[in-house]
């Protein structure tokens, strides 16, 4: 056989059509990155937005729900730390980052 038959049986050179086989590889590396981006990553951007939403809101009187369980009273409120009341005369100081949410109607309440 003479090199032009080789050449024609092997099909076309190795390095011609190497941009187009790269782009085909990479396009679903893509695709899972968009539906990584759009099944976790947006979903708990948007929940720790509303989540300092509500760290930022406190204030005294709202009814909370600590991270440990706890239920309370705000009484009062500073930059790091939240004073709860959650007795009759028992208050206790948790970080303002354990709030994990407002008492709501689906919630507990404290009876008082």
């Amino acid at each position: 056989m003479d090199i032009l038959g080789v050449m024609l049986m092997t099909g076309p050179a190795q390095g011609s059509d190497s941009m187009g086989s790269s782009l085909h590889m990479l396009i679903p590396f893509v695709l899972i990155f968009v539906i990584f981006y759009v099944l976790i990553i947006r979903p708990q951007n948007k929940e720790k937005r509303k989540h300092q939403e509500l760290l930022d809101g406190l204030k005294a009187g709202d009814r909370v729900v600590t991270a440990g369980g706890i239920l309370g009273t705000v009484h009062s409120v500073t930059d790091e730390a939240v004073q709860l009341k959650v007795g009759e005369k028992v208050k206790i100081t948790v970080l303002r980052s354990s709030i994990r949410g407002l008492q709501g109607s689906d919630m507990v309440q404290l009876e008082e």
